[in-house]
C-alpha cells in the first residue's frame, strides 16, 4: 500500500475518532504514518469484533425473550398460569427463586437442577475452607520466620554498630600513628640534615674520618660483634677460675689491662673532645 494511501486512511480514521473535537497536530512523516495506520487497522478489527459480539448478544436476547414468551404462553394455555397475577409474596419467592437459579448458573429451576448445583457449592465451600486453614497454617509459618528474620535484623544492626564504632576508633589510631610517622619521618630528615651538616663542618676542620657519623655506627656494630665473640671466651675462662694462679704472671697482665685501659680512654677522650669542638 502507499504512503499517500495510507495518509488518507489514517486522516480519515482520526476525523472518525475525535468526530467534532480538533485532530492533535502531529508530525507527518513515514514513521508516523506506519504507526497510525497500524493502530487504525487495530482498532478497526477491534471494532468489527465488538459489533458482532453485540449482534450475538442482541440475537440471545431476542431468543431468549420468544422463549420466555412462549413458556408463559404455556402456562396460561395449560394451568391460565401468569406472574401477573401472583400476589407479592409469590412474586417474591418467584423473584428469589430466578436470582437462585442465575447465581447457580443452572439450566432451569427445577428441583434435579438445584440439587446438584448446591452440592457443588457445598463442595467449593469445603474446598475453600481447607485452602483457607493452609494458607493460615502458612501465614502462621511465614510469621514466625519474619520474626526470627527481624530478630536477626536488630542483632546483625546492633553488630554493624560496634563494627563502625571500632571501625572509627581503629581509623582514629591509624591516623594518628601516620601523623606521628609524618612528624617522625620529618624529624628524621631534619636529624639527617643536621647529621650531614655537622660532619661537613667537622670535615672542614679536619676532623678524623673515623668519627663520623656512619664510621660510629660501623664501630658499634664491629663492637657489638667482638662482645658477641668473647662470650664463648669467657665461659673457657670460667673453667680456669679455680686453678691457683701464677702471682707474679697476674701481676703482669693486670698491668698491661691497665696500660690498654689508659690508652682507650685517652683516645675516647680525645674522639669527644673533637666532637664538642
Amino acid at each position: 500500500m502507499e504512503t499517500q494511501e495510507k495518509e488518507a486512511q489514517v486522516a480519515e480514521w482520526l476525523k472518525k475518532v475525535f468526530g467534532d473535537h480538533p485532530i492533535p497536530q502531529y508530525e507527518v512523516n513515514p514513521r508516523t504514518t506506519e504507526i497510525l495506520h497500524h493502530l487504525s487497522e487495530r482498532n478497526r478489527v477491534r471494532d468489527r469484533d465488538a459489533h458482532l459480539i453485540i449482534e450475538d448478544l442482541k440475537q440471545k436476547a431476542s431468543e431468549y425473550e420468544s422463549e420466555a414468551k412462549h413458556l408463559q404462553d404455556l402456562l396460561m394455555e395449560s394451568v391460565n398460569f401468569s406472574p401477573a397475577s401472583l400476589s407479592s409474596t409469590g412474586s417474591r419467592y418467584l423473584n428469589a427463586l430466578v436470582d437462585s437459579a442465575m447465581a447457580l448458573e443452572t439450566k432451569d429451576s427445577s428441583l434435579a437442577s438445584f440439587i446438584p448445583a448446591v452440592n457443588d457449592l457445598t463442595s467449593d465451600l469445603f474446598r475453600t475452607k481447607s485452602k483457607n486453614e493452609e494458607i493460615k497454617l502458612e501465614l502462621a509459618k511465614l510469621e514466625k520466620n519474619l520474626t526470627a528474620t527481624l530478630v536477626l535484623e536488630k542483632c546483625l544492626r546492633e553488630d554493624l554498630k560496634k563494627a563502625e564504632f571500632h571501625l572509627s576508633a581503629e581509623r582514629a589510631k591509624v591516623d594518628n600513628r601516620l601523623q606521628n610517622m609524618d612528624f617522625l619521618k620529618a624529624k628524621s630528615e631534619e636529624f639527617k640534615l643536621g647529621i650531614r651538616g655537622a660532619e661537613e663542618k667537622l670535615s672542614a676542620r679536619g676532623m678524623d674520618a673515623s668519627l663520623s657519623h656512619q664510621s660510629l655506627i660501623a664501630l658499634s656494630e664491629k663492637l657489638a660483634e667482638l662482645k658477641r665473640q668473647t662470650v664463648p671466651l669467657k665461659k673457657k675462662l670460667e673453667s680456669y677460675l679455680d686453678l691457683m694462679p701464677n702471682p707474679s704472671l697476674a701481676q703482669v697482665k693486670i698491668e698491661e689491662a691497665k696500660r690498654e685501659l689508659d690508652i682507650i680512654e685517652a683516645e675516647l677522650t680525645r674522639k669527644v673532645n673533637m666532637l664538642e669542638l
